[in-house]
């Protein structure tokens, strides 16, 4: 094998942050989970906004919730009764950001 090819079969991502990465962009491919991520850019949103937000059901958007939970994309705080989101770090949007700008330069 060329220098040049082995240099670049080392540098590919190891097993686990591939695997990793893999189920970040499932997790976040379901245009519902996009439009709660979206919705959970700039604010807090209770469950119950969501719920509004969204013309969804509660159990529905509680699937789609801890799905994001499960993959570390939102956390949420418990305030009296109500359970409120946000995103564990701009990262999230910072995806998305990227993604729309491709998909719009595409489109030019």
């Amino acid at each position: 094998m060329d220098d040049h090819l082995k240099v670049i079969k080392d540098n590919l991502i190891n097993s686990d942050t591939k695997h990793k990465v893999s189920l970040l962009f499932k997790a976040i491919a379901d245009p519902t989970r996009m439009n709660i991520l979206f919705a959970l850019k700039n604010h807090s949103l209770s469950v119950s906004e969501l719920i509004l937000i969204l013309d969804m059901s509660q159990s529905a958007v509680s699937h789609q919730l801890r799905v994001l939970r499960d993959n570390n994309l939102v956390v949420y705080e418990k305030k009296g009764k109500e359970v409120y989101y946000t995103l564990s770090d701009m990262h999230v949007h910072e995806i998305f950001n990227q993604a729309i700008d491709h998909v719009e330069e595409e489109g030019n």
